[in-house]
């Protein structure tokens, strides 16, 4: 399977431990990790390069040079790594067809071949919507004229990577930017939605793109179904998403211990 991630030093910690969570609950699989980055160092690569491989594992790093997306407009404090995600195809390898995004802020508790085998044909990605009312009206609302059916959660995406070289276009995302700068709040999920809302493909949120800020919401909605047992044997990625994060010291999240244990499982006494 092939896993992509992006990220600057400040999230190699969570990496190791989102991988740890994959490589212990997907014990027969054979994953290869594409890392795409442009500022991280030669240190810190050769030391996610040992980790990756202790596990038996591969790490492909793909390193975008300085001059690529000079010119591509950014905002506020998104630079040009906000295109990393949604141009991987132009960088990862061409005899790649399909590989899933995953944030460094998730974790995998469950078996993932069910979702990077799920059929594709005629999508450019498959993803999952909060279902909050408030964060469907609002962005619905906030990216007019565009229409969008749902606002997907960018933080776990199946890409099609055969079918976005065909349809994805450089242009027509920076065109999209210059054009809405005043209005973008997560520049990354905002094009995809804005541009692409027709092409993603749904998948369940409480399966694939759980997020651990609403456990009471998610079993308040499914009528109690939804609880502990149900996430613990039936998600497979849980997203800590937010400002908050559970590596930090004030975190004191639902699932923070689930967490400090794929901590200490991945860095031991150093966490």
């Amino acid at each position: 399977m092939n896993i992509l991630v992006t990220l600057d030093s400040n999230y190699i910690k969570p990496l190791k431990i989102m991988l740890k969570s994959l490589f212990l609950n997907n014990p027969d699989q054979k994953f290869t990790i594409y890392l795409i980055h442009s500022s991280l160092t030669d240190e810190e690569l050769c030391d996610l390069e040992f980790y990756i491989s202790v596990h038996n594992q591969s790490l492909r790093i793909i390193c975008i040079a300085d001059h690529y997306f000079q010119n591509a407009p950014v905002i506020l404090h998104y630079t040009k790594e906000m295109y990393y995600r949604l141009l991987a195809f132009k960088f990862l390898p061409r005899t790649l067809d399909r590989i899933l995004y995953l944030d460094p802020d998730t974790l995998v508790i469950n078996p993932i071949q069910e979702l990077y085998e799920l059929d594709m044909e005629g999508y450019l990605y498959a993803a999952a919507y909060h279902d909050l009312i408030s964060v469907k009206g609002v962005n619905k609302i906030r990216l007019k004229p565009y229409e969008i059916k749902a606002y997907y959660n960018s933080g776990v995406l199946l890409m099609n990577l055969e079918l976005q070289r065909k349809v994805v276009k450089d242009e027509e995302i920076f065109d999209f930017v210059e054009k809405n700068k005043a209005k973008l709040i997560m520049p990354d999920q905002d094009i995809m939605n804005a541009l692409y809302s027709d092409s993603i493909k749904t998948i369940d949120e409480k399966l694939y793109n759980y997020d651990a800020r609403y456990y009471n919401y998610y079993k308040l909605r499914t009528n109690g179904k939804c609880d502990m047992d149900f996430v613990i044997y039936n998600t497979v990625i849980l997203h800590f998403c937010g400002k908050k994060k559970p590596w930090k010291k004030n975190y004191s999240g639902k699932f923070h211990s689930l967490y400090k244990h794929y901590e200490k499982l991945a860095l031991g006494n150093s966490g």
